[in-house]
């Protein structure tokens, strides 16, 4: 039987064990084996890489732990501004959308972006117009509400600055994204990513997750990534492409190409975050230069592993 696989992450940063509660620990590892439960399901009953990951990635949306759907933090007119994308590797079809608000799903909405439409990127209000169009969930600001992003963006206003996803408040430094990577009984894989942002950001900033061949990355040829780490200079290393583009020029392995990107590439830009990647033989990867990842991987050969912090 072909080896079939699905890795998962929730962010990376500065996630301590000594900061978090057992309680906490239990809900987030809890959250990510459901996540990661959810998307292996459609894996073993031989669906395709681009369903298991937008069924991963839509479970971490719907809970309040990770900055993406429910979730997400609050951008600086008081709103969830929220940005996703999702790729198939076998037809090299993407779908992403950014600074949508009141989106259930947002990755629902760039999966109907890459079926449904001729285009790739939608934004804004337009972005909107076309989930209504195609009849996507939409829910009340009541929804995205939490006390905790809510003060959150209050100390980001009162220090005048954007603000990294962290907990507990004045002290932690993670970088909220979800995404997912899957690979499927056929050989085909899949990479799909969404984020609520940066606390307190303004003028409709973007950061990497929507963003084709920076956050997100798909091919059958290489490998699908998800990346998770400050947008910025994530954008401007291709971080997710730049792997795809070790393992096809340079014969690198999934696992040696995404340890050079993070460790050695990233650090020049002074880029703290990680990724997860599988290529097309089912290998998975998940490798970051921060003392924590939220992340989880699962194959049909035995391997189940939930984590958290550095080993």
């Amino acid at each position: 039987m072909a080896k079939f696989t699905i890795a998962i992450h929730g962010g990376a940063g500065t996630i301590l064990k000594k900061e978090i509660t057992p309680e906490q620990e239990k809900a987030y590892t809890t959250a990510l084996g459901q996540a990661l439960a959810d998307g292996f399901a459609i894996l073993e009953k031989g669906g395709t890489a681009v369903d298991a990951v937008r069924t991963a990635v839509v479970s971490l949306e719907n809970i309040d732990l990770f900055n993406a759907g429910k979730g997400s933090v609050f951008a600086n007119e008081g709103s969830q501004e929220m940005d996703a994308a999702i790729m198939d590797g076998q037809t090299l079809k993407a779908g992403a959308v950014a600074a949508v608000k009141n989106i259930r799903n947002p990755i629902e909405l760039a999966y109907t972006v890459m079926t449904q439409s001729d285009h790739v990127f939608l934004n804004g209000r337009g972005a909107e117009e076309f989930a209504r169009q195609n009849a996507i969930p939409f829910e009340p600001d009541e929804y995205f509400f939490t006390s905790l992003r809510y003060e959150q963006l209050k100390q980001a206003q009162e220090k005048g600055e954007m603000m990294l996803d962290h907990r507990p408040l004045n002290h932690d430094k993670k970088f909220g994204t979800v995404g997912a990577v899957a690979c499927d009984a056929s050989g085909n894989i899949a990479a799909a990513t969404s984020t609520g942002g940066m606390t307190n950001k303004k003028f409709g900033r973007i950061g990497d997750s929507p963003l084709i061949g920076c956050g997100t990355y798909a091919n059958n040829k290489t490998c699908a990534i998800s990346c998770t780490g400050h947008g910025e200079p994530f954008i401007r290393a291709v971080t997710a492409y730049d792997v795809s583009c070790l393992m096809e020029y340079k014969n690198l392995s999934l696992q040696d190409a995404m340890r050079f990107v993070v460790h050695d590439k990233l650090p020049q830009l002074d880029a703290e975050g990680g990724m997860i990647g599988v290529d097309a033989q089912g290998h998975a990867a998940l490798v970051f230069n921060s003392e924590g990842m939220y992340r989880g991987v699962k194959n049909n050969k035995g391997l189940h592993e939930v984590s958290i912090y550095k080993s």
